[in-house]
């Protein structure tokens, strides 16, 4: 019985429930942060579409939410891994992995149902995350080294299956293409697959005990061992989801461009990783929420369709997209600086 009180209280800090007070500080800053993303977004849309007044076009955002959308999937996963204090560097190799493996299949077997084109998809890129969740959670060795390794080591895997060779448009059937250009009800398969994963991630977080054990995890580990929670199981299954969800992108990713390479994806985790930011995820663990990084998602993929229609130069663009990942980086310490002090006040008081 006394376990269990322990670790009711243990995930009632991790979520944020524990003392009164600082859950209305968190929850204060948390409204804040989120409210001047989407200033920012809104500020953002009215100036490009005052230059070029083809922006704000339902075409137009229908691209940008359909090329938003396997940054989206893959900040479902990153965010989780976040919160545990953890970081993800391979899911570009990972997403190449699988995406080959993906087209290499659908060439030689041209038949194949796109369902199956997926789930094979899904399958490897969830043995990754196994092999990486192990390395971590059991071995013990630093998310950052395991991730950094195993990135070497599928990007070798990726250019051994291919031979170093592309899988083109041409070799690829015509019903793998539609998994990423087809549409249901009008709206994108892309969009359709990342609601669909968002709902579910919201759900997860939000209403499962496994899903709050996650951020006790990332707010304190050692607290969170002692009250009960199964620390390890907890890291292997957060790899283990990031792994999943970035196989599925690799197949998403593949149809859409109709182009399997083995340099694909190289660097991604980094745009991935800007987002969680920008949607406030704490690299120091604990704290982040779906909404804030479909936010971070969608002013990352408002950037780089806007930029290049108001010709702003790559170069720019880049400077750009960095400044504003620095401001969100410095703003989210400042945030944490006010919780802690307040906290600390308080508990002085």
């Amino acid at each position: 019985m006394k376990q269990k009180m322990f670790a009711d209280a243990a995930l009632a800090v991790g979520t944020g429930q524990g003392a009164a007070t600082k859950t209305t500080i968190s929850a204060k800053f948390a409204k804040f942060r989120e409210l001047g993303l989407l200033a920012v977004i809104v500020l953002i849309c009215i100036g490009v579409q005052i230059r070029n007044p083809s922006f704000l076009t339902w075409e137009n955002i229908n691209d940008i939410a359909a090329n938003t959308a396997i940054l989206s999937i893959l900040s479902v996963g990153m965010m989780l891994v976040i919160i545990t204090r953890g970081i993800d560097l391979s899911i570009g190799a990972t997403l190449a992995l699988s995406g080959m493996i993906a087209a290499l299949t659908v060439k030689a077997h041209p038949g194949l149902h796109p369902l199956a084109a997926l789930l094979l998809g899904f399958a490897v890129g969830l043995a990754c995350g196994i092999v990486i969740g192990f390395l971590v959670a059991k071995v013990g060795i630093l998310p950052i080294i395991a991730t950094l390794g195993m990135m070497n080591v599928f990007r070798g895997l990726t250019y051994e299956a291919s031979g170093g060779k592309w899988v083109s448009a041409h070799q690829m059937p015509d019903s793998f293409k539609q998994i990423a250009t087809g549409s249901l009800l009008g709206i994108n398969n892309l969009i359709v697959i990342a609601v669909v994963i968002y709902a579910v991630a919201y759900y997860f977080v939000s209403h499962t005990r496994t899903g709050r054990q996650v951020y006790a995890v990332g707010s304190n580990p050692e607290s969170a061992e002692i009250s009960g929670i199964k620390t390890k199981r907890i890291l292997w299954l957060v790899y283990t989801i990031m792994g999943g969800l970035t196989g599925l992108a690799g197949v998403l990713w593949v149809s859409k461009f109709a182009s399997a390479q083995g340099d694909t994806a190289s660097g991604y985790e980094l745009s991935v990783i800007a987002a969680c930011v920008l949607g406030g995820v704490s690299i120091a663990g604990g704290s982040g929420k779906i909404s804030g990084i479909i936010l971070g998602a969608v002013l990352l993929g408002i950037l780089n369709n806007a930029l290049p229609m108001i010709n702003v130069s790559p170069f720019w663009q880049n400077w750009i997209q960095g400044m504003i990942i620095l401001a969100a980086v410095v703003f989210n310490a400042l945030v944490k600086r006010g919780i802690d002090r307040n906290n600390l006040m308080r508990r002085k008081i």
